[in-house]
């Protein structure tokens, strides 16, 4: 089993509290402290009209005074009333991307004299600090966790990023339309499973400590006691995002309401409005389908096995023993959902829904899960 998880478990819970401050001008104290011990920092910033994970060395690169305006199939950004630094909820990316990568090369291998001579190529492990995680992706980290580091078998590449990864975590002041993370019990407040929590004020960010590794940057930061208003301030802060998620969605006896009811008719009618484009699948921060390509060089002497996301809606991925398995839209979102909230139950003991909405924000058609599940509950009931 991984040490990630006793780096980033709560140190000491009577840390679990706003009684520190970090200035709003000392953020970059923060960065700069990253960056000063090796650490590439990816934090959210502004790219193509939405607001994504990349490599930031300054806080003039967040996205200042933005936020997002989240529908089913809508996005957009607009500017706030105030210069928040994380006054936005999630946009198109997870900090999957950085610890399970779209491309990875697993293994190589050359000819020689000698013939070919294959070994695994992991490369060097990015030592990675994550600024700006919420909650819900807290949760979807621990779900990977269950899935590459936890099962018979560890996945090396994963395992080896995770435990380099510094944690900031920033809890949620708003929510949008499509969050369901209340219901899903996965934020919008950051639990464990972060360095650090960040809860952000007009004046700057309450900080909590969640790990010795965390204790440790906090001793070299510019850190002073939070007084009470800006302790009051963060809470209502907090409470203000748990109030507006309005989104509900109904788990009860989810895993067998999915299973029981693989033929019902309402599959047939998401696949009328199904564009198998695989969106919802490449958003999600907790789905892991993969595919293994050899790719060679033009003279034939140099081959690199590739890693590359897949997902269960293209028609391919279900190919085995001559055919394709799930021919149908029908069959391939059915898939999904069922195994999104009802197998994945029983391979890993918890759902592989975080409620963070993404695949109903960036689904081009604006299907919604919690809707479909909601009719197919409504009709079976009937």
């Amino acid at each position: 089993m991984s040490t990630t998880t006793t780096q980033t478990s709560p140190a000491d819970p009577s840390a679990l509290d706003d009684r520190l401050f970090l200035a709003r001008d000392n953020l970059q104290a923060l960065i700069d402290l990253l960056v000063a011990q090796g650490h590439q920092v990816i934090g959210p910033k502004i790219d193509q009209g939405a607001i994504v994970y990349t490599e930031i060395q300054s806080v003039d690169e967040l996205p200042r005074g933005w936020t997002d305006i989240q529908q089913p199939g809508q996005y957009r950004l607009e500017k706030r009333n105030d210069d928040a630094y994380f006054g936005f909820v999630v946009g198109p990316h997870s900090w999957k991307r950085y610890l399970f990568p779209p491309i990875t090369t697993i293994a190589v291998a050359d000819q020689t004299p000698q013939g070919w001579e294959m070994r695994g190529h992991p490369g060097p492990t990015p030592k990675y600090a994550f600024l700006g995680v919420r909650a819900c992706e807290l949760a979807a980290m621990r779900v990977q966790d269950r899935v590459f580091l936890e099962g018979p078998y560890v996945d090396p590449i994963y395992q080896s990023r995770r435990e380099e990864a510094v944690i900031i975590a920033v809890n949620c002041t708003q929510a949008a339309a499509t969050c369901f993370c209340t219901s899903m019990k996965t934020g919008p407040e950051c639990q464990s499973g972060f360095d650090l929590a960040l809860t952000e004020t007009a004046g700057g960010f309450t900080v909590v400590i969640g790990s010795t590794r965390g204790r440790a940057l906090a001793e070299q930061l510019p850190l002073r006691p939070a007084v009470a208003e800006e302790q009051a301030a963060a809470r209502a802060g907090r409470e203000r995002a748990e109030q507006q998620v309005t989104k509900q969605f109904d788990t009860t006896d989810i895993r067998d309401l999915l299973l029981k009811n693989l033929n019902h008719p309402h599959w047939a009618d998401v696949a009328e409005r199904c564009l198998s484009c695989t969106n919802c699948t490449m958003v999600c921060p907790t789905c892991f389908c993969s595919s293994v390509v050899d790719v060679g060089d033009l003279a034939g002497e140099h081959v690199e096995r590739e890693r590359r996301w897949d997902s269960c809606f293209n028609l391919d991925f279900s190919y085995m023993n001559g055919g394709v398995i799930r021919n149908d839209v029908r069959s391939r979102y059915r898939q999904w959902l069922t195994h999104k909230l009802a197998s994945w139950i029983d391979q890993f003991g918890q759902s592989g829904c975080v409620g963070c909405g993404r695949c109903i924000t960036w689904c081009p058609v604006g299907i919604d899960l919690t809707v479909e599940v909601a009719a197919l509950r409504s009709e079976t009931a009937v």
